[in-house]
């Protein structure tokens, strides 16, 4: 363990002494993931060419201050503040200023009336009732240090509500084979949940576009709008080490995005439903190794080549295991472990680390107003390339999207057209019944999650999710419908009845949608109001002798999100 603490600090000390010769940097404020409109913003405005379509979006959250050259992050048109005539922010010097922003006041209420639902929600728990994230921070930045506190105060009223039915005991055991191998609970506790989090904190040391320190904020990886296979804000923000570009780095041959992070996943402390069950005398439920922290450390790379403006391409890569199994250097960073090899050869080494690697692509034109990106990834990071080339479809999963503005007749007014389809679900059987699934896993039996929430696709293990988009937009305001439909685990739906094939009991969200977002001021509001209808709650359906098209157990829930951003002048 101290061998293992003591490479890192090495590693870290060098490469902060080797920065603090350098010359000033820039500031190194963020757009925070999830920020009410503005990142939603940030995105149409490179589709309309006023911001830098050779920003990749593929690694997040942005810095506009060093992207896009702003004189304040959060001021994107620069219409919302002046730092130098606040009454709030402050700057104190000249060469090399002093400067304290006080940071977006932020307020995200949640309500769900019936059941959990939700996704890229942050710190927000699977929730019955009312649940608000309330965040305020300040920004300091002097010479080429900065350090951002935006920590977040979370309050949810965790009302209990119908899980997991234990009237079907076979299907039962079938599904504790996943929630063996992931700490994703139901519900966080028997009372209200009340968190006092870092947020979105951070302390760099900055240079010429080059960013080296500590953060709790929570990163995206991939260019996914609703999906990410790597990395999301699904979950709270972990605390880990990042070396980051701030903006493209330009060559010769192109500009370059890349970040390399280390930390610490956390468990949630919490069981998964009926954890006492017991079958014929055996229980379900098998205990998993608590009181151990998980290490988790990835790569990512964007390229955006000289020839081909507005296009990137990139790979990203994410390593995670728990820190008493830590014993090698390939250990503490995914690009030195892929350990090719044949599937079905054993080999310790490989399999007590959970591994996912992607490529990935975005194309942006600005003049046509469009972006068209998509995400491959492989659960695992020691696939042959021969074993690739004949069955590129195993253990994959992928994200296709688009989005498309269309002028309207009226000024700055235009119609958005958006639509992402992701698949982590698997279609071969070998795959399937070696539960070969998306963010579980055998060895690292709390799976890829921290704090009980899967930090990649929201929806969970094997989720496949189709979603279209039509709007009205106009600068910061928007109007749009929205309908997402989501199949949970349906690798667990083949596991469980592929001897029946019986498609009833298919677990389908099918969610239309109604967006708003405005400008009133200095205040940004969005709200999302939802319908869910749900098809076969949690796969449930009884079935009746003499009658074949029964229901099943379909239940229907509201959500409503409203957002609100004051931006302090």
């Amino acid at each position: 363990m101290k061998a293992r603490k003591n490479i890192l600090t090495i590693i870290f000390s060098v490469i902060l002494a080797a920065l603090g010769f350098l010359s000033p940097a820039l500031k190194a404020q963020t757009v925070p993931l999830g920020t009410p409109v503005l990142e939603e913003y940030m995105r149409r405005m490179q589709l309309l060419g006023k911001l830098d379509k050779n920003v990749s979006f593929n690694i997040r959250p942005l810095y506009p201050v060093e992207a896009f050259q702003r004189t304040v992050g959060f001021d994107l048109d620069s219409t919302f503040t002046n730092v130098d005539t606040s009454e709030f922010h402050q700057r104190w010097g000249e060469k090399h200023p002093l400067t304290i922003l006080v940071l977006p006041i932020t307020n995200r209420l949640q309500f769900t009336s019936n059941y959990a639902f939700g996704a890229n929600d942050g710190a927000m728990i699977p929730n019955r009732g009312f649940q608000n994230i309330f965040s305020l921070g300040v920004h300091t930045s002097f010479w080429k240090f900065s350090f951002q506190f935006q920590p977040e105060i979370l309050t949810a009223q965790n009302k209990d509500y119908q899980g997991f039915p234990i009237e079907h005991q076979s299907t039962i055991l079938y599904y504790y084979e996943y929630l063996n191998r992931i700490d994703m609970p139901e519900r966080f506790g028997e009372g209200s949940y009340n968190r006092f989090l870092p947020g979105q904190s951070s302390f760099r040391i900055n240079h010429k576009g080059l960013s080296l320190g500590v953060s709790t904020e929570n990163l995206w990886w991939g260019p996914g709008k609703r999906s990410s296979l790597l990395l999301s804000n699904n979950a709270p923000g972990f605390l880990h080490y990042t070396l980051n570009t701030q903006k493209p780095i330009q060559t010769k041959i192109g500009g370059f995005e890349w970040q390399l992070v280390a930390g610490t996943l956390k468990n949630s402390g919490y069981l998964p439903p009926h954890s006492d069950y017991i079958f014929q005398q055996n229980p379900v439920f098998f205990p998993k190794r608590e009181g151990e922290d998980r290490y988790m450390s990835g790569l990512i790379i964007s390229y955006q080549p000289k020839w081909v403006p507005g296009f990137s391409i990139g790979y990203g890569s994410v390593n995670h295991m728990y820190k008493a199994d830590m014993v090698k250097f390939e250990d503490y960073l995914p690009i030195f472990n892929g350990e090719k090899g044949l599937y079905n050869v054993f080999n310790p080494e490989r399999d007590r680390r959970q591994q996912f690697s992607s490529g990935f692509f975005r194309w942006v034109s600005p003049e046509g107003h469009f972006e068209f990106y998509g995400e491959y990834g492989t659960r695992g990071n020691s696939i042959r390339a021969a074993d690739f080339l004949i069955t590129p479809e195993r253990n994959r999963g992928f994200t296709l999207g688009f989005s498309n503005l269309f002028p309207l007749k009226k000024e700055r007014q235009f119609i958005q057209v958006s639509a992402e389809m992701t698949q982590t679900g698997q279609t071969i059987r070998q795959s399937i019944r070696n539960l070969d699934t998306w963010y579980i896993h055998n060895h690292v039996r709390h799976g890829y999650t921290h704090r009980g929430q899967v930090m990649g696709v929201g929806y969970g293990p094997a989720a496949n999710v189709n979603w279209v988009e039509i709007g009205w937009v106009r600068d910061f305001s928007r109007i749009a419908f929205q309908f997402e439909r989501i199949v949970y685990n349906n690798d667990f739906y083949n596991f469980r009845y592929e001897a029946s094939k019986d498609w009833r009991n298919k677990y389908v969200d099918l969610v239309p949608s109604l967006i708003g977002e405005w400008r009133f001021g200095n205040l940004l509001v969005h709200g999302n109001f939802q319908l869910v209808k749900t098809l076969n709650y949690k796969w449930y359906l009884e079935n009746v002798p003499d009658i074949y098209f029964v229901p099943g157990l379909d239940k229907n829930n509201f959500v409503a999100n409203i957002g609100l951003t004051y931006i302090l002048k």
